[in-house]
């Protein structure tokens, strides 16, 4: 399965550096999320509520980031679940546009199980949609951290 995604965020892309890799923006934005944690720097494990058409689970993704500064990171994933697995790699490109930024995604995953039994249209249905929902809610949580900080330094 292959994914490109591109998101604009209405904020500038230093910030959106800084703060999408954020454990509390992360665990508040990714859908279905029921844990997550850094157990060591830039290694994360999440627990999901995955619904994909048809199908109910929950996945547990570990998840490897690579920061190459200033405005690219690096993705590995592993996720095992009931229905299947998961093992992909993604590269997130940040860059600024016309006052914000923009987040471009190119992911290519490999699937198994039932999961994969379910076929690329649903799964690519439900990566999009998974993705919009993902950075809708990061640059919400960015926004809620940037109000956060601002208030406390009163």
């Amino acid at each position: 399965m292959n994914i490109t995604y591109e998101y604009r965020f209405g904020l500038p892309r230093n910030v959106v550096w800084k703060l999408i890799k954020n454990e509390k923006v992360l665990r508040n934005a990714l859908p279905g999320c029921k844990s997550f944690a850094e157990p060591s720097k830039g290694v994360y494990r999440a627990e999901l509520d995955v619904n994909i058409g048809p199908l109910q689970d929950v996945m547990i993704l570990d998840i490897w980031l690579h920061e190459n500064m200033p405005s690219t990171y690096q993705l590995k994933v592993n996720g095992k679940g009931n229905v299947g697995e998961i093992v992909g790699k993604a590269d997130l490109v940040i860059s600024d546009v016309d006052g914000g930024s923009k987040i471009t995604c190119k992911a290519d995953a490999e699937v198994t199980g039932a999961l994969a039994l379910a076929g690329k249209r649903i799964l690519d249905s439900g990566a999009t949609k998974g993705l919009d929902t993902f950075f809708q809610k990061v640059e919400k949580q960015i926004k809620r951290s940037i109000y956060e900080m601002r208030r406390s330094r009163k």
